[in-house]
């Protein structure tokens, strides 16, 4: 399980630079524990096996590592350049700036393979900042089960000699000889030490270095199986049928109707949801005397609009596909057709095949097909269908009949495969269970000669091909699988190279069709025989279907199966008589004693130009300074991590809060952990590198949802706060070395008790040391002395304008943020500090330290959404504002709000704004050290900006970026659901319907005339040229065209097919420039355009010579 192959990719590792100093090392020392031993969910019981003593061997390593400097550390074979965390010599000879420059002249980049780990070492000497390891694996990738166990061994020598746990340098020692990662970059090993010690107490143990191994493989074990989910809708759609013949047969046409057929010879059609559409009898009826005719099995011919039907008088009959009219029929034939099946093999050729109770396939090949069965038509009729005996029409020349002698049980399945040219057929026998062999033999010359001089013996004309007698074909034009219990039923999928079997024994196997010795792998879970099965290729799928009423689905590449529906989920009874699924509407449809459809529910395929980073709405995001990662959290409770400086998936861990969505998160102040709230009303604190839930926080009783959290320090104590639904403040007292998995708040401050908010409390924000925010749904913003518990002052959200009224209008305050520089400087003790949003888009200014007043407010947002994130940067000189359009919005606020002694400047607009999402953005964070933008949105997507709106990338995408790379970068594209979304077109009077056409045209050339002829003259040559157009003109611009100048019967197309073209933007056209004008008097009779002057008039095959054109003038009448 912790093999290095069983990932599923590769990822690059990252982490933050790590730097720290060696002190004296010393083995025999051993340091205390600051906290007991956490238990472990992975004990590592593992045997032991005789390895020499790690100690030992690294003795002499420890005795030079005292000695030396970061920068100077020997390795084992006592080379220099083998630096632990720091940079080398070498590599400290080219600053960063020169690095990055060097950068950016190089070819682009998305991806970097392991061959080009010796180019790309020395352009990217640097660990820190924002380049990371070019390895592929990380560590933990790498380990097997035998290192394993070394690095057990290695803990436990190390315990023995009086060191119960290894801080960072030890660890890397035995890292790198356990596993035989000399020139593993050291940045790796410590930034796994780092995922491991979680806590930052600086050590780690062995049960804390198992759980974290097993808990990784087992998350990215579970979010793969998320990623192939798929179900049945249940229960089912049942469709009662009336008393009478099972249904023999279920078939589906590629438009979606569903075609059934009862033994009595009873056709209905029904559309896909299983509404009839109609149905018909198609068998004459008989006398009473006679004994009824019996429908054995159907299938349709859609190339020729037919019907065929098997019947018990071992007839072969053809019917009108939309009428049901009878058509023909082939009689005589030697055995009742049991299974049928029909195959299009050409342009106006076809392949009938069926196979018997005597274990033989039947395969009638037709040439001239329409022909054929038109002249069939015209024969005499019996029982009102066209007839013809089959060694009647095996005598013609377009058609040829084989008869093959394949199994020793009747025929349980047969089919034929265009793509490999060979009919596959089953039966419950062991020996010939499954047979896939050609339709026509192979050339055997003497076989053929010894037939011919039978022929000349007995002086008849034989057809060689047309024998009705059953042959055994070659052994070498078949392949004969033995299998136990025989085949009831298979699928074969070329894409795959699969051949799957069902048949009594309730196994699925699994086959190389051209290996018949041994399956390559056998599916169990079925408890009764296999009635049905299909391979559903684009899904990589398997849909099984037993006697026993229950499907199952199964994926391909695991070979595990990933939905069962039983019948008392499913709603289906009665015994199963057939069975289909139809890929055109992903449906499968079970014929019992009723019809019952089960859809196919799967992960919806992205678009190849959409991408989404999850498949839930978006509801929070972070970014983890310590590690380099972005963690996103989603509706349906799955949080991933992402690599910051390439957008690739690193971890992803599912059902967080159970069922429950998260609705927040926040990081310690390490960033090593992952706080996160719920809608389940509780907390909960995750080593978010491998899924561990570290603690609990929760209150007793009934929890509410938890709106938004927060991680802070007071007086060298940390402490998380959540608001909710609950109305109240909840502070959990959060210390790593409390052992305890749930932890209940501390008592609730009483002017909270007694004067808090009223209503559900949306945000909550911070300003060290001593200040605490907190907004409510009704537009109260409180704030508190986080020493003392008291409310320092408290605030209502005023209207967007002195005189409207606040009724209908949402005034809740979903976000709030400190400008801290102001908060903390003494000249800005007027000044205001504290920034919410507001209704109707407008973005509100308070002052916080003299007594807490109203000072400013504009509108931030242009469409009036509510402004749903704020952000600052570091400086607070920019404000970064999202609204529930998807747009945000960048204000220049150094000088703004400053209170007393300072003029109010009105903000008039936008330094600059983007949209970056179709739907409400519910995370926005600004990265400082990287001037770049973090968002995320209900739209199931994630993305990264540059600081002025630049698109870099969506989290998940296929191609990655490098963030310090600009050519890598999306820009200038931008999202493609955000391009074609109708909120992101531009502004305009005459798209929002104010005007029409006319009078924006009329309007626009009635302000010319009326700016005076100077500058009418000035802008009249491009914009708007003169009325007066002569024929020349418009000659000259048809000319412009690109139409050919042959004529063709390509040239309708040549002429049209600019139509498609995307409209020029250069300037009006001369004929978009016509006035319109009131017809008084209209001529008589008016002359057809002649068009044969630029030789493009279509009813005219070659160009002809006409008079000059006369000028033509347009005015008033």
């Amino acid at each position: 399980m912790l093999c290095g192959q069983d990932c599923q990719r590769n990822k690059r590792s990252q982490s933050a630079f790590y730097s720290f100093t060696l002190g004296d090392w010393n083995f025999v020392e051993e340091m205390p524990l600051s906290k007991e031993a956490r238990p472990s969910s992975a004990a590592g019981k593992l045997e032991t096996q005789n390895v020499p003593s790690i100690v030992t061997e690294l003795w002499g390593i420890g005795e030079k590592k005292a000695k030396t400097s970061v920068q100077e550390i020997q390795g084992e074979s006592g080379a220099p350049g083998a630096d632990i965390v720091g940079y080398s010599e070498g590599r400290k000879r080219q600053p960063l700036w020169l690095v990055r420059e060097l950068l950016k002249q190089g070819n682009r980049r998305h991806s970097v393979t392991l061959g080009d780990d010796a180019h790309n070492n020395g352009r990217l000497p640097y660990r820190a900042g924002p380049y990371h390891s070019l390895c592929k694996l990380k560590i933990e990738q790498r380990v097997s089960l035998g290192d394993l166990l070394k690095l057990k061994l290695a803990f436990e020598e190390f315990e023995i000699d009086g060191l119960r746990s290894l801080d960072t340098i030890n660890f890397g020692l035995i890292v790198k000889k356990c596993l035989g990662l000399h020139n593993i970059n050291d940045a790796q090993i410590q930034e796994l030490f780092m995922k491991i010690d979680y806590s930052g107490q600086g050590r780690i143990v062995w049960d804390e270095f198992c759980t974290y191994m097993q808990l990784e493989y087992t998350e990215k074990e579970d979010s793969v199986t998320r990623t192939k989910q798929v179900a049945f809708t249940l229960p089912a759609t049942i469709k009662a049928l009336c008393h009478g013949e099972p249904i023999l047969k279920v078939h589906c046409t590629p438009d979606g109707t569903v075609i059934t057929l009862r033994e009595d010879g009873a056709v209905y059609y029904w559309t896909s949801e299983l509404q009839l559409k109609k149905s018909k009898t198609v068998f004459h009826e008989r006398p009473l005397n006679r004994k009824p005719k019996w429908a054995t099995d159907l299938i349709t011919m859609m190339q020729y609009n037919k019907v065929i039907i098997g019947t018990g008088d071992r007839e072969i009959q053809l019917y009108e596909l939309s009428s049901l009219e009878p058509y023909c029929q082939i009689s005589a034939l030697e055995t009742v057709p049991l299974r049928l099946d029909y195959c299009y093999t050409g342009p106006d050729e076809c392949c009938i095949l069926y196979g018997d109770a005597q274990g033989c396939v039947n395969i009638i090949l037709i040439k001239s097909v329409g022909e054929t069965l038109r002249m069939w038509k015209k024969l005499p009729k019996i029982e009102n269908v066209p007839n013809i005996g089959i060694h009647i029409a095996v005598l013609n020349p377009n058609v040829t009949y084989i008869c093959w002698k394949v199994h020793e049980d009747w025929v349980t399945k047969v089919k034929y495969f265009q793509n490999i040219r060979a009919v596959v057929s089953t039966s419950n026998h062991e020996g010939s269970a499954l047979v896939i062999g050609c339709a026509l033999p192979s050339t055997n010359i003497e076989r053929q000669m010894r037939e011919i001089r039978e022929v000349c013996r007995e002086g008849k004309a034989k057809k060689v091909l047309g024998n009705c007698t059953p042959q055994p074909r070659a052994a070498g034009d078949q392949t004969v699988f033995t299998i136990y219990k025989g085949v009831k039923t298979f699928d074969l999928s070329k894409k795959h190279n699969l051949l799957v079997t069902g048949g009594m024994d309730r196994l699925l196997r699994m086959w190389n069709p051209y290996v018949p010795g041994k399956p390559t792998g056998i599916l169990k879970g079925h408890s009764a025989p296999i009635f049905y099965l299909c391979i559903v290729s684009e899904e990589n799928r398997i849909l099984s279907v037993s006697m026993d009423n229950v499907a199952k689905i199964w994926d391909i590449q695991d070979q595990c199966c990933l939905f069962t529906a039983h019948p008392k989920a499913s709603q289906i009874r009665g015994d199963m008589s057939a069975c289909i699924y139809s890929p055109s509407v992903k449906c499968l449809y079970v014929s019992s004693d009723s019809l019952a459809l089960l859809s196919l529910k799967t992960r919806p395929q992205p678009q190849s130009h959409v991408f989404m980073s999850h498949k839930e709405p978006v509801l929070c995001c972070g970014y983890s300074q310590e590690f380099r990662q972005v963690v996103s959290c989603t509706e349906g409770s799955v949080v991933k991590v992402w690599e910051f400086d390439t957008g690739d998936q690193v971890f992803e861990f599912g059902e967080a809060h159970g069922q429950s969505a998260i609705t927040c998160m926040t990081f310690d102040h390490r960033g090593r952990r992952l706080v996160t709230g719920g809608r389940d009303g509780c907390l909960k604190i995750w080593n978010f590198n491998n899924g561990q839930c570290l603690k609990i926080l929760k209150k007793d009783g009934e929890s509410r949802e938890v709106c938004d959290c927060s991680y802070l320090t007071v007086y060298r104590n940390t402490y998380v706060m959540s608001v909710g639904w609950d109305r109240k403040i909840d502070i959990y007292s959060e210390t790593p070395e409390d052992s305890h998995q749930v932890q209940r708040p501390l008592p609730p401050w009483q002017d909270d008790l007694k004067n808090g908010h009223k209503e559900d409390i949306m945000c909550i924000a911070q300003c060290p040391p001593s200040l605490l925010a907190t907004s409510s749904y009704d537009g109260e913003i409180i704030v508190w002395n986080l020493l003392s518990g008291h409310i320092q002052c408290r605030y209502k959200n005023p209207p967007p304008s002195p005189h409207e009224d606040l009724q209908g209008v949402d005034t809740s305050v979903p976000s709030i943020l400190f400008l801290q520089t102001r908060a903390l400087h003494v000249g800005f003790s007027s000044a205001a500090c504290l920034v919410s949003s507001g209704s109707k888009g407008c973005i509100n200014f308070w002052n916080v330290l003299n007594g807490g007043k109203f000072v400013a407010s504009f509108e931030a947002s242009r469409s009036q959404h509510q402004i749903t994130k704020l952000a600052v940067t570091k400086d607070d000189t920019s404000l970064y504002a999202a609204d529930q359009a998807g747009f945000v919005y960048v204000y220049d606020i150094k000088t703004y709000a400053l209170g007393t002694g300072h003029t109010l400047q009105t903000l008039q607009a936008a330094k600059t704004y983007w949209r970056a999402h179709t739907s409400s953005i519910t995370g926005l964070q600004i990265v400082d050290s990287d001037q770049v933008v973090l968002t995320s949105s209900v739209d199931c997507t994630v993305r990264l900006w540059s600081s002025n709106g630049q698109f870099i990338g969506t989290f998940g995408q296929a191609e990655n970026w490098s963030l310090h790379t600009p050519s890598s970068w999306k820009h200038p594209s931008v999202p493609y659901e955000v391009l074609m979304d109708p909120l992101s077109m531009p502004v305009h009077h005459l798209l929002d319907g104010e005007k029409s056409m006319v009078d924006v045209t009329n309007t626009a050339v009635d302000d010319i005339t009326a700016a005076g002829p100077k500058q009418s003259d000035s802008h009249s040559k491009f914009r708007y040229p003169s009325v007066t157009i002569s024929d020349t003109d418009i000659e000259e611009e048809i000319k412009t065209r690109s139409y050919p100048e042959e004529q063709g019967k390509r040239l309708r197309h040549e002429i049209f097919k600019h139509t498609n073209k995307p409209p020029n933007h250069g300037g009006p056209k001369a004929y978009h420039t016509l006035k319109y004008f009131d017809i008084k008097a209209a001529p008589a009779t008016c002359e057809r355009p002649d068009l044969s002057l630029a030789g493009i008039d279509p009813f005219i095959s070659s160009p002809v010579d006409l008079e000059p054109p006369q000028t033509v003038h347009v005015g008033k009448t």
